[in-house]
């Protein structure tokens, strides 16, 4: 019982990862066409509002589906 829980523990651990660096590509980017469209404070404060809602929906969604692996695996 206790393995499963780490494993699980751990999917979701990775998911999180994964959302950091979905975050900070989704930033650069982001940041980049925004300041074509937008002044110096409102540009990168834009990129970075949509970069964590990117981050997010990844952690959400690539957690789920390690943890969904883990548990169908056993």
């Amino acid at each position: 019982m206790s393995d499963e829980r780490a494993e699980a523990v751990g999917a979701w651990a990775i998911g999180a990862g994964v959302g950091l660096i979905a975050l900070m590509i989704a930033w650069l980017i982001g940041n980049r066409v925004a300041g074509l469209f937008w002044a110096p404070p409102v540009g990168p404060t834009v990129a970075f509002v949509g970069a964590i809602g990117v981050g997010i929906a990844t952690s959400i969604v690539s957690g789920a589906r390690l943890a969904k692996r883990v548990r169908e695996e056993r």
